[in-house]
């Protein structure tokens, strides 16, 4: 929503959302992981919560071993430095791809160390 003084009520209905980035999500989407992982690229920063073993089956269906995928695990709330960490492992390693297994501390974790290593920067410069 924008503001717009010019307008009688003030307020403006102005939306626009442009996202490149595809999320998969939903009962079934980690079976298709080894579909549609080459779709984004090759090399893959896994980021896993507290318990990485509940990824253990799905990283060994996508033979993550042998192509030298890192895995970060986040322990908790992700902290600004499990970010900085995500980061420098992941432009470090040139990872093309990141996929976040697990629950919100994981996917959060994901997000903030995705956007920072495409846009560069500290996860200070992105916070209040």
């Amino acid at each position: 929503m924008a503001w717009d003084r010019s307008e009688p009520s003030g307020v403006v209905n102005v939306y626009e959302f442009h996202s490149p980035t595809q999320v998969h999500f939903g009962a079934g989407v980690a079976s298709r992981l080894v579909q549609i992982l080459p779709t984004f690229g090759s090399r893959v920063l896994f980021v896993t919560g507290n318990q990485p073993e509940r990824a253990a089956s799905l990283l060994s269906s996508l033979n993550w071993e042998r192509t030298n995928c890192p895995v970060l695990r986040v322990q908790g709330e992700p902290t600004v430095d499990d970010v900085r960490r995500g980061v420098l492992l992941a432009t470090s390693l040139r990872c093309d791809v990141l996929v976040g297994l697990g629950g919100g501390s994981a996917i959060d974790a994901g997000k903030a160390i995705a956007a920072i290593a495409a846009n560069g920067g500290d996860p200070m410069d992105y916070l209040e």
